[in-house]
């Protein structure tokens, strides 16, 4: 018996603060001209001092759950990208399974950064796949902001916080074989692809850490090199995805990436030949969210009405580590 995984609900929550570059600029040695130009970035969500990392996912897991029509009592996992969690210990995804009311099943976090969304994705494919599980909400959350020097322009103005979910849920009937002709026309997470190189962990990182500082540090980067990776590095990897399902790029309906920045979004797509009304934006109001950005930016181009059914959607994404990613799904 084939099983297949099956995106059936999405969701997402935006704290109420909104910073833009002017309010930014009236603080930081920045103006808004220098942040568009550089960034495509007009303004980013800032959690409130009382809101945690779990608060924002708990609110976007709410929204999926909604969506898909499911109860808290029905998960058997929930899964939490983030990089800032609210504690060392425990994982935050138990501190949402405690807020759902969710007694049973298991939860825990996945750390990939900017790529955590993609990683939570593989695993909990690979949950539903092996039998392990039949209903998983995976959330990418992050209070970011609270891991910026707001005294580095080249860094605070590009982040901001927020949590995007997706309830995946197991369909055994008639999912196709790998390989059938039909299989990339079927429902579902067709293929995900995982990659990481710690050689170049020195160019993006933060710069604390339980075993290294015992504080939490502050986020540092070296731009140009991500730059430089995050293009060739994306673009290798959906080639990669399009080549092990036997389609191109011609086939694909959008490109969902992780939403660093407008420049690297722009990049990739002329690399793969697409066009720009193909590739899901929200960087400008969203700023880069880490492992939240992906779920979010799929969340508002499916409840505007852009991602219909049956639609061919691409994720990709690249964070720390160096780790990067992507996942191929038939909506």
């Amino acid at each position: 018996m084939t099983i297949r995984s099956e995106i059936i609900g999405c969701g997402s929550y935006l704290p109420e603060r909104i910073v833009t570059n002017s309010e930014l600029a009236t603080t930081v040695d920045t103006t808004d001209e220098w942040i568009v130009t550089r960034t495509g970035i007009q303004q980013r969500h800032i959690a409130a001092d009382n809101e945690k990392t779990s608060d924002l996912a708990y609110k976007a897991g709410l929204k999926a759950l909604e969506h898909a029509g499911m109860e808290a009592s029905d998960l058997d996992l929930v899964i939490v990208a983030t990089t800032t969690p609210d504690n060392t210990f425990p994982a935050t995804a138990t501190k949402v399974q405690a807020k759902l009311g969710m007694t049973t099943g298991a939860a825990f976090d996945v750390q990939a950064v900017c790529s955590g969304f993609i990683f939570g994705l593989s695993t909990a494919d690979s949950f539903i796949k092996a039998g392990n599980a039949k209903n998983i909400l995976l959330i990418g959350a992050e209070a970011f902001s609270r891991i910026l020097d707001w005294e580095d322009r080249t860094t605070c103005v590009l982040f901001g916080d927020g949590a995007g979910a997706v309830v995946l849920r197991a369909n055994t009937d008639n999912a196709p074989n790998p390989g059938d002709p039909v299989y990339t026309q079927a429902k579902g997470i067709l293929s995900t692809h995982l990659h990481s190189d710690g050689r170049y962990s020195d160019i993006l990182y933060v710069d604390g850490g339980a075993s290294s500082t015992t504080n939490v540090g502050k986020v540092r980067m070296s731009g140009k090199e991500v730059f430089r990776h995050a293009v060739k590095n994306l673009t290798d990897v959906v080639t990669e995805t399009l080549e092990a399902n036997n389609l191109t790029q011609e086939d694909l309906d959008w490109l969902v990436p992780h939403q660093a920045n407008q420049r690297i979004l722009a990049s990739t797509a002329k690399k793969l030949n697409l066009s720009p009304d193909q590739v899901v934006v929200t960087v400008d109001h969203h700023a880069n969210t880490s492992a939240a950005s992906i779920p979010l930016a799929l969340d508002e181009a499916v409840k505007d009405g852009r991602i219909k059914e049956g639609d061919l959607l691409l994720m990709e994404a690249m964070g720390g580590g160096l780790t990067w990613g992507a996942g191929l799904v038939r909506w």
